[in-house]
């Protein structure tokens, strides 16, 4: 799942980023309304987190001008605390509104019942054979078997049950699970899918995560 932040105070930025990546989330991060206003236009986010004081253009009119044409999610973080902020934040098409400062795991809960909402994001479970993904409860199972996974191996599994069947290269799945500035002399890609391998794979039967030679991985169920 990717996510937006725009923020021009570096340090609560580089908080954010870091906690969510921590969390299984793709973050793109930029710090003012312009480039944030582009992304927000052009990429395919889950959730975006804005600030209302940004250099050059503000977080109300980012709001404005991407309700013109998408509705993604926005979550406003703002230090601005008056109730009419709150309402012109909320009456500009925010989804949520949380001042500054604020706790990590408050933020993360918010951000979580927006994708629960399940505008932009599939929020149903997903399953091939016996394997179940529950993305919202962030649950994966086999059967009756529980499989727990670190944050980067669930978000590679969930991107490659969405594209069942699919061959996904090693840079698409670098791409979507790290970030666009991924070093492709690393084997990072290798070893994430050879641990998902040992623990949803490995112990059963019925292999679904296969490699094909040259092109990259592909989840499906074979005879």
């Amino acid at each position: 799942m990717k996510v937006l932040i725009v923020e021009d105070e570096a340090k609560t930025g580089d908080y954010l980023r870091k906690g969510l990546t921590e969390n299984g989330f793709v973050v793109d991060l930029v710090r003012n309304g312009a480039d944030g206003l582009h992304l927000a236009m052009t990429g395919d986010y889950a959730v975006i987190v804005l600030d209302v004081m940004l250099p050059g253009m503000d977080g109300w009119s980012m709001l404005r001008e991407l309700r013109k044409a998408k509705d993604t999610p926005v979550i406003f973080l703002t230090a601005r605390d008056e109730v009419e902020d709150r309402v012109k934040g909320l009456e500009l098409g925010a989804d949520d509104y949380l001042v500054k400062p604020f706790a990590f795991s408050e933020l993360l809960a918010r951000l979580r019942t927006l994708l629960r909402r399940g505008r932009n994001v599939q929020a149903e479970v997903l399953a091939i054979a016996d394997l179940e993904l529950d993305p919202v409860r962030r649950r994966v199972a086999r059967g009756t078997a529980r499989i727990d996974l670190t944050a980067k191996e669930f978000a590679l599994l969930h991107l490659m049950m969405r594209h069942q069947s699919e061959v996904l290269s090693r840079t698409f799945i670098a791409e979507q699970v790290w970030d666009m500035n991924f070093d492709s002399n690393t084997n990072v890609v290798e070893v994430a899918i050879r641990r998902l391998r040992a623990k949803m794979d490995d112990p059963f039967d019925r292999k679904l995560l296969h490699t094909v030679r040259g092109m990259g991985y592909v989840l499906e169920e074979r005879e």
